[in-house]
């Protein structure tokens, strides 16, 4: 294994690591219950692991699938579709997740500007739509002849009328740029300190305080399509409780179970390629020691950029708007 740099701290696999990891992996031949699976890595198929799991068991569904386009995840490959037959492949699977799901559980899936479409029409079969969140990616390839693209969609589903959604746990600290003062030039719904001003304000479905994980960031992998743990955070916080069951059928290299460990869930994830599955369960090994998310301090999120020990030393008496 190449060794990275002193200040390159993507995350990678020793041959004494991968060893070990993958005898914490399993595979499922057979109906099991829900302890037999919680807090662990299923190495399989995802489409013949979901014929053992047990109905009604997922608090929380995580879907990160295979966007239509051509692309490589290791030692397997994804080929682009025509969209109809990209929309029978979702539903051919989904359809099957149904049943896993307890009636108040919350749906997350994810796609890009191309798929967000199937993922609208084959998702609102079987769920309830909720909303579109459109995040910003941040960085992407410069095109001479078209937009820059630098978003990804997540369509938020639930599978009745009622679920969670904790709203105080996914606060948005932002800056104020012209803040309000009262008669006496006291703030107002603002705090102060030598960073700046700043108001806790309610999300919403435009997220462009995300930053994707890139090399020198400790949470960093070679996986190709890897979700920040920023983006995690919100959506487990937001859609569950301490103790519900957060599934991701499609694991790569473990960020679902990674969070999900480290805010006190439980988690379920099942992914096909060996190297990230031992991947995610280095990340789980040090998810023990460390719990931190990089951009969410105190309970609350911090735009990208404004989050400083400085700022982070110090409790802001911030109000929400």
């Amino acid at each position: 294994m190449k060794k990275n740099s002193k200040l390159n701290r993507t995350l990678k696999l020793r041959d004494e690591e991968f060893h070990k990891y993958r005898s914490n992996l399993i595979k499922l031949r057979k109906k099991v219950s829900t302890d037999q699976v919680v807090n662990r890595i299923i190495n399989q198929d995802f489409l013949e692991a979901i014929e053992f799991f047990p109905d009604n068991f997922v608090d929380l569904l995580f879907i990160d699938p295979p966007y239509n386009l051509t692309k490589r995840f290791n030692s397997l490959s994804f080929k682009e579709m025509r969209n109809k037959q990209y929309e029978e492949w979702l539903e051919s699977w989904l359809s099957k997740l149904f049943f896993l799901l307890k009636d108040n559980a919350s749906i997350y899936i994810c796609g890009d500007w191309k798929s967000s479409s199937a993922i609208f029409n084959v998702g609102s079969k079987f769920f309830n739509v909720r909303n579109r969140i459109t995040w910003e990616r941040e960085k992407g390839r410069g095109a001479n002849t078209n937009w820059k693209n630098c978003t990804e969609d997540i369509w938020f589903f639930t599978k009745s009328k009622t679920y969670t959604f904790n709203i105080d746990t996914v606060k948005l600290r932002r800056k104020v740029l012209a803040p309000y003062r009262d008669e006496k030039r006291n703030p107002k719904d603002w705090g102060q300190n030598k960073e700046g001003n700043f108001r806790d304000t309610f999300p919403s479905n435009i997220w462009n305080d995300i930053s994707v994980p890139f090399w020198s960031m400790p949470e960093n992998t070679n996986h190709p399509t890897q979700k920040p743990e920023k983006l995690l955070a919100k959506i487990i916080l937001a859609s569950t409780n301490k103790g519900d069951l957060v599934f991701d059928p499609f694991l790569g290299s473990g960020t679902t179970a990674v969070v999900a460990k480290k805010l006190g869930r439980k988690y379920v994830g099942v992914e096909v390629d060996e190297y990230y599955c031992c991947l995610a369960e280095k990340r789980l090994e040090l998810a023990e020691k460390n719990k931190r998310i990089q951009g969410y301090e105190d309970g609350v999120f911090w735009e990208r950029n404004t989050l400083t020990d400085q700022v982070n030393s110090q409790k802001l008496n911030v109000k929400p708007k």
